[in-house]
């Protein structure tokens, strides 16, 4: 399966991707299964957390959108979460500052009054085909947006978390399958993994678990906008399955670990890789 070469700017938007990506928006049926929570989930403009933004609305979560500059795709969110019935608030901004960070727990706490669900989710990748190719500030922007933002949301977010409830982080089938053209972002992904591990045993006395998703190719803004036009049209190809994953079909292992039926599941890393196994 291909899709056609195409190339966007950095960070990427929904509407320019080709062809559309499916966020569950016509297929998702909620259950009930989160039904009183509030979350934020970053980076839920897009993708993976435009998918999970709806799948949580619709199982019964008011939800806070963290996004950095893509107002259009941020409005589209919530179109789709309040029309589930649910309370959106959309923070735009940089992850990269601390403060912010602080910020968006706070304006959780404002609106909900609870924080039940953190899913860190928002990335930044580029490819460089050589080590001397990558900036140093880029470097640095990856590990501040990818892996220093997480701490400075959990850090700020479980004072506000009471006994039985999740974090969730994404993680990548780069964390220990790393993709030497996406150097810095796969070295983020396996510090994100070993973070996870490390905080559900910090945590699990408090009763709050943590566990990370690991995804494979999916079809989201981020791919043309961070990737060469050839590789895009082979994206997905290299996996079992032979094609890129849909946001949506990450969202239901999302929904699992923020919902109570995930009581006994801590600390763990869940592949939605298309077949691809990791350790």
């Amino acid at each position: 399966m291909n899709q056609p070469a195409q190339q966007q700017e950095v960070p990427g938007v929904e509407k320019k991707l080709d062809p559309p990506a499916d966020h569950g928006e016509k297929s998702y049926r909620g259950s009930g299964r989160l039904e009183g929570k509030a979350a934020i989930i970053t980076g839920g403009d897009s993708g993976i957390g435009r998918a999970v933004a709806i799948a949580y609305a619709r199982e019964g979560a008011d939800v806070l959108v963290s996004y950095l500059c893509e107002d259009e795709d941020a409005e589209e969110t919530r179109r789709w979460v309040e029309e589930a019935g649910r309370r959106c608030v959309l923070v735009r901004g940089e992850l990269a500052d601390p403060a912010h960070c602080r910020g968006i727990v706070q304006k959780a706490v404002d609106a909900f009054g609870r924080i039940d669900v953190l899913v860190n989710n928002a990335a930044f990748q580029m490819s460089r085909e050589s080590l001397e190719e990558i900036p140093d500030e880029e470097w640095d922007y990856t590990f501040q947006v990818n892996i220093t933002a997480m701490f400075h949301l959990c850090k700020a977010a479980v004072p506000h978390m009471k006994s039985g409830a999740s974090i969730i982080n994404t993680t990548s089938i780069n964390s220990d399958k790393p993709n030497p053209g996406l150097l810095p972002y796969a070295a983020t992904k396996g510090a994100i993994a070993n973070f996870t591990a490390g905080l559900a045993q910090m945590l699990a006395e408090q009763g709050i678990r943590v566990n990370s998703v690991a995804p494979g190719p999916i079809w989201t803004p981020l791919i043309p906008a961070t990737l060469p036009p050839e590789s895009v049209k082979d994206f997905g190809n290299q996996v079992p399955l032979k094609r890129p994953g849909q946001p949506a079909e990450c969202a239901p292992i999302y929904v699992l670990l923020a919902s109570d039926e995930a009581s006994y599941m801590t600390g763990g890393r869940y592949a939605v890789t298309g077949g691809t196994p990791i350790l």
